[in-house]
């Protein structure tokens, strides 16, 4: 009895039925894995390719004008509105938009006003319409929720307090004269 116990259990030690089920279950999570921060990593690059098409578009409008000067609803409205595939775009946009002289260069601060949902509402940094033949400089940073806020690819990214991730765009433009 215990002969016939060790012979099968031989016979099943020597079989190699299960060789693909185990090379399956020790690749597919890496696999898996790669799949779906390739994936995430698509969505935000498109989301960011969109917000900046969508600046492009309302800065051009704006170039194109009839000389009125820009206020900050219209031009994200126009934003919004040309971004395609952008979730919540309304209320997580935020504009910052300042004159600059050409000649003596200041760029935008380091740190983008955006907003943040873990904390309270505050009013614009600064949106100045500028005069004619001025340079400005308009930054859009839009705040989007990642697929999955435990993922090791939005460990590289910016974060807020709600987990939110940033996406940054700025774009610049000469004030038409009227």
């Amino acid at each position: 009895m215990i002969r016939r116990g060790a012979q099968r259990l031989g016979r099943f030690a020597r079989r190699e039925d299960g060789n693909p089920t185990i090379e399956f279950v020790i690749w597919f999570p890496f696999l898996f894995f790669f799949m779906y921060a390739s994936f995430e990593l698509s969505l935000m690059t498109m989301r960011h390719a969109m917000l900046e098409r969508g600046l492009d578009i309302a800065v051009r409008e704006i170039r194109l004008g009839t000389g009125e000067v820009p206020q900050h609803d219209d031009i994200k409205a126009a934003v919004c509105e040309n971004a395609i595939v952008m979730p919540g775009c309304d209320e997580n946009l935020q504009l910052e938009m300042r004159p600059t002289d050409m000649r003596d260069w200041r760029a935008l601060p380091t740190r983008p006003d955006c907003t943040d949902r873990s904390e309270e509402a505050r009013p614009l940094r600064e949106f100045t319409p500028g005069t004619a033949n001025e340079l400005m400089l308009l930054r859009a940073c839009l705040k989007v929720q990642p697929l999955s806020p435990a993922s090791w690819l939005i460990d590289y990214m910016q974060t807020d307090g709600a987990g939110d991730v940033s996406i940054i765009v700025t774009s610049a433009f000469v004030q038409e004269p009227r």
